[in-house]
Order: structure tokens, then C-alpha cells, then sequence
């Protein structure tokens, strides 16, 4: 995993399983991100794994996670990290570690590499001392690589992931796709065709990572991901030191430990971590001597596996010599030397090592490493040696009678087996067992079949967790009870079952539903929301982009348009015409304005306004009356006329008129002498005039 700077999460923060408080981010990868967390109950830091999105939908998986984990949980050993716990929080699972403070491998290479032999020695042997603790309990890794082995602060070399790699594995892996580049350039070539892992595949990554250690790079590259994968299936790893880019000469002792580790095909590897340690251990004792090329030791560092069962265990008492027995080679003291080598006889069958003294590797042929030779004539004589016994026949009375019954024994036995062998026939040999076929490709399972002498039959189905044209599971079951000839039906995987989502905005509500059900899909939550420009009851809006591919049965939901946000219409009557326009406009409204006189309204006001009150939506008309203010009227010259003409006069132009004497005494002719305002004047009409009358 890459490091990765702290940024805002939205994770950290989350307990999960009511007790681990997400602290910080550490390292994200391609299928989690792992957060330094706070044991709440134990008041401990922990590392804690949160699988990917998506990666916890699948229940086969869950449970399949959820049993590595327990598996992993049950590793106990001090290069190791340690499992504590594992749940899932709203459907992603997470699984809680040691908290191992250092760098990662990784790192190490980065900033070191190429590396002494020693060193990358000293650095991959804790590593392949963990594979041999998980080998021993039949736990596999699936994912030995440099950025899941870590140096801690105190230089404890710590694999991590145990149970987890191989629960993801399960769910992802394939040649193409559910893999890093940086995975890739470690898997192993049998995952790559079979997709299976065996402890065998977790001795190649390691030998992978040793390569590296020594040479500073990886065995194989590529543009992507399949390429590197196609070049671990059909090129061998190159030696280290036919590089030229390490530092101190590798010997080649060293180059035949990563070949032997590194062979394309598992059988010809050794078989587990446990065969690989004992290797690495004789080859890093070799360094600390000082030991440059030695052929016999590159000989059987180089072997395949059954070099391992030569290896010397633990010593225990010697057997008694048998005449049906082989010899081995045992280390005793002698009277006139510290230590020499003689032959002890073993049983054929025998399946334990018999030795006496002390054990030494037996890759040192001609010499031990406290520099003893071996007794190498005692070892010609003792292999061409044969024993042949003296063989007489008697041919007394109580003898041949003997010998008689033994014949009619040997004559029922051989009625006996003839009739085991028909029965075994009818009844055992017409049956073979069907051979595992899990995520075979179509062609593999089909050669798998034919070997096996049986038919079979194809059929296909989607499926989330098997990729595209591998064998989903077949009938009869791996190992179940078949008649030779007889067929098996075989069901590959078509991939996942994807929908594309149609597109719904533009539809009413409706049509969208019947889209959506068309394509196996759901309506999920509809909402109605207010559009200025969407007519009432078409779709605005979907959760999901036209085209995405859904899984059956996934619910999209949709919003519906209920039209324009209405609007409160308020009344501007009264108030100032600039005012009104303004403030109806800034509401979303469309403001008309004419101008009329008013008698009772100043210029400039309102009049009147439709509509006035109630509700209205953006865009609709607003329409104001504003006053010009009254009509006026020039007041018409009266003087010389009589008090009633110029009265009517007055009130023909619009006034209102009201007579007042100028004369105060003497007599009154009744005529008007003018008024006020005066004539000529301009006045409102309507207003009221004053006749002077004298």
C-alpha cells in the first residue's frame, strides 16, 4: 500500500464494532485503506482494515472473509502480525491488527536495494519463518509482496494480511482485472491459469521478493497488469547476478535458492514454507562463512522438492537393522575423531529420519561445516553391499503337510481375490470422482473432463463473484462419486448481471416507471420539486447518468417537476409607481404601467394594480395604474357678466364656484368683477373658484 497524506476522511472519526475510533489514515491499496485506530475498551492503538465499497455486497464473500479472518486469528507467531478481530460497519467488512509502528519492505527497496545476499537474506528468512507458521495450520497467503511485510521500529520483520489475501482472492482475482500492477509482478503462474493457491504458490511470491531484494527490481514487467501476469506463466525468472546491478558478488548457491523457488511449475518448487526456511537458512549460513560458489551446494539449493525430504530432523534413537532395510547417512562420534559419518539401515516405508548425534546440512557432501569429511568409502560400500539368504526346503511328513494347507489357502485366496476384483469392478472400478473445476476457464474444464474420461454439459448464469466464462460450480460436486463416461454438468459464468439505466428526464412519471421496469429495474423515491421551465409532472432529475450498468432490481429514484414556485402577489396602491415596478420585478413578476389623471391620487402614486392580491408564478404580468396627477383647467374670464352666467361659465369648465361681495356698501348691480385665482390661471379641476360679484 502507498502512504497517504492526511486529508479529511469521512471514516475517521467512525467507531466501528462499538469499540475502535478511526484516528488517522495510513495507506490506502487496492482493495482497502488502513486507519490507526483507538481500542476504546482496551485503551490500545490498533491498525484497522476497511475493505473497498462494494467488496462486502456479496454475502458468499462476507462469510468467506469473515472465516479467513478467523483463520488468520488463530496465527500466533512473532513475525506475524497478529489478528485481533474483524466485524463490518454499514456493510463494509473491517478487520482489526497489531499496530506495528515502521516501514514497509517496500520502503526498504526503495531506498537500499540492490541488497547484500546476506541482507536480503536476513530480511526474507522471518518472512518465510511466518509462510511455514500459516503452512503448518493450511493457511495460504495468496499475496506475498513487499508492501505487506514490515520492519518495526525495533527490527521485527512482521507479514501482515494472513486469511485476508486470500478471502479477497477468492472474490477477485482473475489474469485481467481485480489486480494491481504491484500484486501482479508477485503472483505466482498456477493463479494466473487454475486460480488456485497452494502453499507452493506463496514459496514462489516469496522467491519473487528475494529477487528483488537482491537485484533492485521486479523479474517482470509490463504496460499491464496481463502482461506481467503473461510473462510469470511463460518466462522463467531470470538469475540475480545475471543482472550486474548488485553490490556484492551473489554466489551461486544464492541464484539456484531463487530458481528453485521461482519454478513455473509448483510441483517442481519447494512444497511449503517450512522447505523453503531450511533452504534459506543453508544458504545464509553458507554467507556468514564466507562461502563464495559451491557447485554441490548450488546442486542442491537448486533441487527440486525431493531434496527436502533428504534434510535431517531433529535426532531420535537409532532403529534396529532390518534385512528389508536402506541406508541413510548418520553423524556419530568415534573414538578417534570429534564427529564422522557412517550408514545406519532404515525401513523402505519408513517415514520418520533416523539419525544419531548431531545433524548438519546435507548439501555439504564432502565436507561438514566444522570441516569433518564424511566417510565416503564406508557410504560405496555400504550401497553396493546385497545380503543373499541361504534358502533350504524341507521335505519332512509334518512339513509337506504343512506346505498342502498353505497351498489350499493360497487357492482360496486367489478364488477370493478373483471375486473381490469382479466386485470391485461393478462396484468400485466403474466410479471415478469429479475433478475441481472451480473458476476453470470453458477450455481447462473441458480438457480437466476429458482427461478424467467424462462428459459434460455447459450451461451459463451471471454471477458478482465468478469472472466471465469460469466455472461457476458444477454437478456432481469437486470429489463427488461419478460413473466413468458418465457427464457433468458444468455452469460458467456469464459475469455480473449489469443493466443499463434508461433515461428518464423529459418522461412523465409514468412513462419513467415503465422504463425502468422494462430493464429489471426499480422505481425508488419520488420526489416533487417546483420548476420554472419543466412542465407539472415530468422528470427533472434521476439518481443515476443514462447508461450506467445496475444490478437487478436496483432502485433509482427520480424527482417529478410540480411547475413554478408560486409567488404572494402584495398590493402597491397607493405607494410610489418606481417602488412597486421594482420590487414586483425583483420578485420574478412582469411589470405593464399606464398613466391616467386622478383627482384624488398624487402624480407619481399607484392608482390601482391587477392583480393585487393572491398568488402568481414567475413570469406572469403585473399591471399598474400610475396617476398623472388631476386635469387642469385654464380659468375662463367672467368680468362683465351677470353672477349667474359667469357662475355657469365656471361650472362648465369644471369648477365648483363660490360667489363673494366685493361691495361693502351702497347698491350691488349683480355683476361679476373677476376671481380668484384670477382668469387665465391654470387649476386643477374640479377645484373651486371664487366669483367676485359686485
Amino acid at each position: 500500500m502507498s502512504t497517504v497524506t492526511p486529508v479529511n476522511d469521512p471514516l475517521v472519526g467512525n467507531v466501528f464494532g462499538d469499540r475502535y475510533r478511526l484516528v488517522e489514515k495510513l495507506a490506502r491499496g487496492g482493495m482497502a485503506t488502513v486507519y490507526r485506530a483507538l481500542d476504546t475498551r482496551l485503551d490500545r492503538t490498533v491498525a484497522v482494515k476497511v475493505m473497498h465499497e462494494g467488496l462486502g455486497d456479496d454475502m458468499d464473500f462476507a462469510r468467506k472473509f469473515d472465516r479467513e479472518a478467523r483463520a488468520a486469528a488463530r496465527l500466533s507467531h512473532p513475525n506475524i502480525v497478529a489478528v485481533f478481530d474483524q466485524g463490518e460497519h454499514r456493510g463494509r467488512p473491517f478487520i482489526v491488527m497489531e499496530y506495528v509502528e515502521g516501514r514497509t519492505l517496500r520502503q526498504i527497496i526503495a531506498t537500499q536495494a540492490p541488497l547484500s545476499p546476506e541482507k536480503a537474506l536476513s530480511y526474507i528468512e522471518p518472512v518465510v519463518k511466518a509462510l511455514a507458521a500459516a503452512h503448518e495450520v493450511g493457511l495460504v497467503h495468496c499475496d506475498v509482496k513487499p508492501e505487506n511485510v514490515i520492519i518495526s521500529d525495533r527490527g521485527v520483520v512482521k507479514v501482515a494480511d494472513f486469511g485476508l489475501a486470500k478471502a479477497v482472492t477468492g472474490q477477485t482475482v482473475t489474469a485481467t482485472q481485480g489486480l494491481l500492477i504491484g500484486t501482479v509482478s508477485y503472483i505466482p503462474p498456477e493463479l494466473v491459469t487454475s486460480g488456485r493457491a497452494t502453499s507452493r504458490s506463496d514459496v514462489y511470491s516469496a522467491g519473487v521478493v528475494l529477487f528483488e531484494l537482491l537485484t533492485g527490481r521486479k523479474p517482470h514487467t509490463g504496460e499491464t497488469p496481463i502482461q506481467v501476469a503473461y510473462a510469470h506463466v511463460h518466462s522463467d525468472v531470470p538469475a540475480p547476478s545475471s543482472l550486474g546491478r548488485h553490490k556484492v558478488a551473489i554466489p551461486d548457491y544464492v541464484d539456484a535458492l531463487v530458481a528453485a523457488c521461482t519454478r513455473r511449475s509448483p510441483s517442481e518448487r519447494p512444497v511449503d514454507g517450512h522447505t523453503m526456511h531450511l533452504r534459506v537458512a543453508r544458504a545464509r549460513k553458507a554467507l556468514l562463512r564466507g562461502l563464495d560458489d559451491d557447485p554441490v551446494l548450488a546442486e542442491r539449493l537448486g533441487a527440486g522438492p525431493e531434496a527436502d525430504a533428504l534434510d535431517p530432523a531433529p535426532a531420535s534413537p537409532v532403529s534396529p537393522v532390518r534385512p528389508d532395510a536402506r541406508t541413510v547417512l548418520i553423524r556419530t562420534k568415534t573414538p578417534t575423531e570429534p564427529s564422522s559419518w557412517r550408514f545406519v539401515p532404515r525401513p523402505e516405508n519408513g517415514n520418520r529420519r533416523t539419525q544419531v548425534g548431531t545433524p548438519v546440512s546435507p548439501v555439504d557432501i564432502e565436507t561438514t561445516h566444522d570441516g569433518v569429511r564424511y566417510d565416503t568409502e564406508t557410504l560405496t560400500a555400504a550401497r553396493s553391499t546385497s545380503v543373499r539368504p541361504l534358502v533350504r526346503v524341507s521335505q519332512t511328513k509334518v512339513h509337506r503337510r504343512r506346505r498342502g494347507f498353505v497351498a489350499l489357502i493360497l487357492l482360496l485366496l486367489v478364488g477370493l481375490a478373483g471375486g473381490g476384483g469382479t466386485y470391485y469392478y461393478f462396484a468400485e472400478a466403474r466410479w471415478t470422482t469429479t475433478p475441481n473445476l472451480d473458476s476453470m476457464t470453458e477450455q481447462d474444464a473441458r480438457a480437466a473432463l476429458e482427461t478424467a474420461v467424462l462428459g459434460v454439459s455447459i450451461t451459463r448464469e451471471y454471477s458478482e463473484t465468478v469472472t466471465s466464462g469460469h466455472v461457476i460450480r458444477t454437478d456432481p460436486i469437486a470429489g463427488a462419486r461419478i460413473l466413468r463416461d458418465g457427464s457433468v454438468a458444468v455452469v460458467l459464468s456469464q459475469g455480473p448481471e449489469r443493466f443499463d439505466a434508461p433515461k428518464l428526464v423529459g418522461l412523465v412519471r409514468a412513462e419513467a416507471v415503465t422504463a425502468l421496469t422494462k430493464v429489471n429495474l426499480t422505481v425508488g423515491t419520488v420526489t416533487e420539486a417546483n420548476d420554472e421551465t419543466v412542465p407539472v409532472g415530468t422528470v427533472v432529475s434521476s439518481s443515476v447518468e443514462p447508461g450506467t450498468k445496475l444490478k437487478r432490481a436496483t432502485s433509482v429514484d427520480f424527482v417529478v417537476s410540480k411547475g413554478p414556485k408560486p409567488i404572494d402577489i402584495a398590493s402597491y396602491e397607493g405607494k410610489a409607481a418606481d417602488q412597486a415596478t421594482k420590487e414586483l420585478q425583483a420578485a420574478g413578476f412582469v411589470v405593464t404601467a399606464t398613466q391616467e389623471n386622478s383627482a384624488t391620487v398624487a402624480a407619481g402614486l399607484v392608482t390601482s394594480q391587477s392583480p393585487n392580491s393572491g398568488q402568481g408564478k414567475k413570469g406572469d404580468t403585473i399591471a399598474l395604474v400610475v396617476s398623472k396627477g388631476p386635469v387642469m383647467v385654464a380659468v375662463p374670464t367672467v368680468r362683465g357678466k351677470s353672477k349667474a352666467d359667469a357662475t355657469t361659465i365656471l361650472q362648465t369648465a369644471g369648477f365648483k364656484v363660490t360667489a363673494k361681495s366685493i361691495v361693502s356698501s351702497g347698491i350691488a348691480f349683480g355683476l361679476a368683477y373677476g376671481t380668484d385665482p384670477g382668469a387665465g390661471t391654470m387649476v386643477a379641476q374640479g377645484s373651486t373658484i371664487s366669483l367676485l360679484v359686485g
